[in-house]
């Protein structure tokens, strides 16, 4: 494979899973490239790409010179995709702030996310584990990702934020046109996107008017009352802010999650001997969640821009330039991890990334370890015999590891 001949803005490349063989030559030769331009390239630029678990920490731990917001001769455009995010966004939306203000934000609910607050949630959600297993377990067959996979993380997360139940398939449905590049290229837009995405924010603006007139004891309706303290005054979150946290942790909650999980059980499939070790030592499932992460990689990439020049690993990055960091590939760096192409449900140590890292490591991660646990161990606990029973459906997306189905076959285990 000649480098040049690499480019990472076609999505069909994605539908079929992460291309590995491509950012495994990357790591080698180039592990900080400059992607020229191509005809699919957003704004007509390049942009550069980070492929090693090493440049990624680096530049994920310096947000004063890589920044998630904007960089110089962006007009305050930028943000995490490759392709530029408006105003509207950058500055506003908590995954597209920088420090102080993403911090100052993300204490607004940090709390509810601490391993003390998941801890409460452990009956609800054993509970709800047991109940989307029971509804598929004498079927014999499901769609995982479906049926069984996206249940908890939909569930739970419309409970924290407050959105009624019956709601939570339409929003994933509208989130899933969002996230997903069906027939479009990156940086167009379809109608089917576009209204998408009208409905989403008029359903959050119906919340948002809900909890302003009537609070409730929900994540949500404490961040619509809550107060943030900047340049010496105090002030409520605009409409914008409010939105940005609806769609961000309704999406990040159900969306990232939901793909572990399938992935998870796919790799168990696909490596028996890990699956009956797990069977046979449940008590490995916390060193299983994190080797499930690690393999699954549920985000691909995020972006940042440079704000000032810099060298990284050898290479000159010019302020305002976007760079892009691939998890899936530093996760499978041969200089970090023994072995990276093993799924090894007892890896000691395992220093993946699939959270980020530094200030905007995921806010949720004590939750989507949770989720991945416990609904793993129900599905081990009550089904065996695990057979795909169709092929597994990719999203088109270089910006998530999602999945449209996972179709299997299984056998309900005798109580």
């Amino acid at each position: 494979m000649d480098l040049g001949d690499i480019d990472l803005t076609l999505l069909d490349q994605y539908e079929s899973g992460f291309p590995y063989e491509t950012f495994d030559r990357l790591r080698e030769q180039a592990p900080v490239w400059w992607h020229e331009p191509t005809e699919t390239s957003p704004d007509g630029e390049g942009f550069w790409v980070i492929s090693s678990h090493a440049a990624l920490i680096q530049v994920s731990r310096d947000s004063d010179t890589f920044s998630s917001q904007t960089g110089p001769g962006r007009d305050g455009r930028g943000g995490t995709l490759i392709e530029d995010l408006s105003t509207d966004m950058t500055g506003v939306y908590l995954h597209v702030t920088d420090d102080p203000h993403h911090g100052r934000m993300r204490r607004l609910i940090s709390s509810a996310f601490s391993p003390r607050a998941v801890k409460r949630l452990e009956t609800d959600m054993r509970r709800r584990c047991a109940e989307i297993v029971d509804a598929i377990a004498e079927r014999g067959e499901c769609d995982f990702l479906m049926d069984v996979a996206r249940e908890l993380p939909l569930q739970v997360i419309a409970e924290m934020v407050g959105v009624p139940q019956q709601d939570r398939h339409q929003l994933f449905d509208w989130f899933s046109i969002i996230l997903d590049y069906r027939e479009r290229e990156l940086g167009e837009m379809t109608d089917e996107f576009v209204n998408a995405g009208l409905a989403m924010h008029e359903y959050g603006a119906g919340i948002i008017e809900q909890r302003r007139a009537d609070p409730t004891d929900d994540i949500f309706s404490h961040i619509v009352h809550a107060t943030l303290e900047e340049g010496g005054r105090r002030h409520a979150l605009s409409d914008g802010e409010l939105h940005g946290f609806f769609n961000l942790l309704f999406a990040a909650g159900s969306e990232t999650t939901r793909n572990a999980i399938a992935g998870g059980l796919l790799a168990l499939m696909e490596h028996p001997d890990q699956l009956e070790l797990l069977r046979n030592q449940p008590a490995l499932m916390p060193s299983a969640v994190e080797e499930v992460l690690r393999w699954t990689s549920p985000v691909y990439y995020n972006r940042r821009t440079a704000t000032a020049d810099v060298e990284l690993a050898g290479q000159r990055i010019r302020a305002g330039q976007k760079t892009t960091h691939w998890y899936p590939s530093a996760n499978r760096d041969s200089a970090v991890f023994d072995e990276p192409y093993r799924f090894d449900i007892r890896r000691q140590p395992n220093p993946h990334v699939s959270f980020n890292v530094g200030n905007h490591f995921c806010l949720g991660a004590n939750l989507a370890r949770q989720e991945i646990a416990m609904m793993l161990e129900e599905v081990l606990r009550r089904l065996d015999d695990f057979q795909p029973s169709g092929p597994v459906v990719y999203s088109r997306s270089n910006k998530h590891a999602g999945m449209q189905t996972m179709p299997i076959s299984f056998r309900a285990r005798a109580s």
